[in-house]
């Protein structure tokens, strides 16, 4: 008889926690879902790059330069300068290790 209950209580747990797990794994009714954020229409978006407001236009102008590696970015000559040093440098240094 002990047994029988003891495995009565272990089949109810299990469903219970079958049933439970069930119900944590939805999500929270006010949730919108994916599918409806995906159709949304942006009307003000931030720049990715620095987190400044974008109009829409602005926002699709730069989505579009960040796609396409072609378009060469626009980069400070001092930046520039201290990449090629830096390339320059990495080139030199299997030759003479002093470098560091």
């Amino acid at each position: 008889m002990y047994m029988l209950r003891l495995y009565l209580l272990l089949i109810g747990l299990g469903l219970w926690a079958t049933v439970a797990g069930k119900a944590l794994a939805l999500p929270p009714l006010d949730d919108i879902p994916e599918e409806i954020l995906r159709t949304e229409v942006i009307t003000q978006a931030r720049s990715p790059l620095n987190g400044e407001p974008l109009s829409a236009a602005d926002y699709a102008a730069l989505q579009d330069r960040l796609r396409d590696p072609n378009i060469e970015a626009v980069v400070s000559s001092d930046l520039a300068q201290l990449v090629q040093l830096l390339q320059l440098r990495r080139t030199f240094r299997p030759i003479l290790p002093f470098l560091r």
